[in-house]
């Protein structure tokens, strides 16, 4: 089917994390020329700034715990300035405090995510995207219908990958990603190239972080908590919502394209 590039303005891909969102993506980027904005490949970005500086300080010294918050990013530079630079300091105190939340398996607090994604999206000038993990919450969707709002843009409709919890901590446990390109491996499903090297750079694949059985269960109870009411929210308003499985009975890319296809076909909006 032939479809003009710009048929969308910006679609959200969305789902709990490990429910197959990557193959939709995969087909946005493909057949209509979207570019994936995933607010973890971003946070990965600000945290490698962290990992690869001269810091070997315990993070938990920047955070109060009887205030739920970090100290001031004023306290933060005074700490820091003999061990980092001027010209990153900004980007690595952000990287931290992503890190700090990533590492325990939470979510980045709303503040600190719109602050890193309005960036991020106004780089793109708010159109062309596939807008992946994000957003999170009221706040995030709240946030993210104004921006675009405000800059003559739409969302043009909400992909939700559904999947059950047992099925996406299996999964999930399984996945490996690309530090360099961001390409997403698993290892019985799609395995790297000898089992540990990226099939596109050729680098060493890694397991993220956060993928453990412990903080997938957090993440899980934190997209119903949290990011079902922005989805309900964001549809309320009129952007159209479709539902797709993550476990289709055949998985392979030509399922993923059918389905999706059909999805888009009966809403309309192809």
């Amino acid at each position: 089917m032939s479809v003009s590039p710009s048929t969308f303005d910006n679609i959200l891909v969305m789902g709990k994390s490990g429910a197959g969102k990557q193959p939709r993506v995969d087909v946005f980027e493909s057949d209509f020329g979207l570019k994936q904005l995933s607010t973890g490949h971003i946070f990965r970005s600000f945290m490698k700034i962290v990992n690869e500086s001269a810091f070997e300080g315990d993070i938990n010294q920047f955070f109060n715990p009887k205030l739920h918050s970090f100290i001031s990013d004023a306290e933060f530079k005074v700490v820091l300035s003999s061990q980092i630079d001027d010209s990153v300091m900004d980007d690595f105190i952000l990287g931290l405090k992503a890190e700090y939340y990533i590492k325990n398996g939470n979510y980045v607090p709303d503040k600190l995510t719109n602050k890193i994604f309005g960036s991020c999206y106004a780089q793109h000038n708010y159109k062309g995207l596939i807008l992946d993990g994000y957003p999170r919450t009221m706040v995030q969707a709240e946030f993210l219908l104004n921006l675009a709002n405000g800059n003559g843009t739409r969302l043009n409709a909400i992909i939700l990958v559904e999947n059950e919890d047992d099925i996406i901590i299996n999964r999930t446990i399984g996945r490996r990603i690309c530090p360099n390109c961001n390409s997403v491996f698993h290892v019985e499903f799609k395995p790297p190239k000898n089992g540990k090297f990226c099939t596109k750079c050729g680098t060493e694949v890694i397991t993220r972080s956060d993928d453990t059985k412990e903080k997938l269960q957090t993440r899980l109870k934190e997209f119903e908590d949290k990011t079902m009411p922005a989805i309900n929210y964001l549809a309320g308003r009129g952007i159209p919502l479709l539902k797709v499985n993550g476990n289709l009975p055949i998985f392979t890319e030509e399922a993923v394209k059918q389905e999706l296809y059909l999805g888009l076909k009966e809403l309309h909006l192809i």
